[in-house]
């Protein structure tokens, strides 16, 4: 067997080993992001070499750069998207893109290690995300799971139908355009999903315009074609529906998704209405999958 191999193809093996680009050397992430100048360069090598630290290290310790700076270069060589706080063009509630380092994401991360073994196994690729009311973070906690699929490099797309207080347009910035309700009205020839950017695996499709008549459009087939064919194209579709409080919304979805994760808030959300949530997500056929409890 021929132990030579190509500087190309090392790269690639070096790649899968490690996950690591192997041209993406923190000094040139840095460099490209505006963090050090190319005169900074020589000045962390020297130091680098004179005290056999990690260039990061030894940028930092000159004063060159922080902390956040480094974590978010380090983001960029293990491909794992996040977006600095200061410079998010998203709202500051995506804490797994802005903060990922935060307790809140990490507790986040727990209810998708839950989801993935508990839920999105043997085919299962939808899950509905849903409240008793709407101040307890059905739309939030919907949101911060989509970022932290495509943070996997799954590929994922969260769908607003919360027709009656669709959030994920703001959360997003997108603009509250053309979206489910006009699919499911045919009123567009074609789904109009948005990519978001920097997670090239996230796309989120709105709720789109303001609808008279929501529980009809989700009761109409048409739904549960569009839900089985965005699971041929989707590893995982998340779903965010309207609070309970609201409306029958949510059991429409429960019943074409077959499942549904509930949100609730600590000091707001009440045992009573919750039962009843239960309940009927029950009657539709379909199951909660769990409870979230969030501060």
């Amino acid at each position: 067997m021929n132990s030579l191999t190509s500087t190309s193809e090392q790269d690639r093996i070096t790649e899968a080993v490690t996950g690591i680009r192997a041209d993406a050397h923190i000094g040139k992430l840095l460099q490209d992001a505006g963090k050090l100048k190319p005169q900074d360069m020589e000045r962390v090598l020297q130091l680098q070499q004179k005290e056999n630290l990690r260039f990061g290290e030894a940028a930092q310790k000159l004063g060159l750069v922080s902390e956040a700076d480094i974590r978010q270069a380090l983001s960029h060589q293990f491909e794992y998207p996040t977006i600095p706080a200061a410079e998010a063009s998203l709202s500051p509630e995506l804490t797994a893109a802005t903060a990922p380092y935060s307790k809140e994401a990490e507790a986040l991360r727990t209810v998708r290690s839950e989801l993935l073994l508990r839920w999105f196994k043997d085919g299962r690729k939808t899950l509905a995300i849903g409240s008793a009311r709407a101040d307890e973070g059905a739309s939030y906690l919907a949101a911060n799971l989509a970022v932290l699929f495509a943070q996997m490099g799954r590929k994922v797309l969260l769908i607003d139908a919360n027709m009656r207080q669709p959030r994920q347009h703001d959360i997003f910035n997108l603009g509250n355009g053309m979206g489910l309700s006009d699919i499911l009205a045919e009123r567009v020839p074609s789904l109009q999903v948005h990519t978001i950017k920097p997670f090239q695996t996230l796309s989120v499709l709105s709720a789109g315009s303001p609808p008279p008549n929501p529980a009809e459009l989700l009761a109409r087939p048409a739904f549960g074609a569009l839900l089985s064919g965005l699971e041929t194209s989707y590893d995982i579709v998340l779903v965010d529906t309207a609070p309970a409080q609201l409306s029958s919304d949510f059991q429409l979805v429960a019943a074409r998704v077959g499942g549904m994760l509930v949100a609730t808030r600590r000091n707001v959300s009440r045992l009573s209405p919750l039962a009843e949530l239960k309940e009927k997500v029950t009657l539709s056929g379909a199951q909660v999958v769990g409870a979230v409890v969030l501060d």
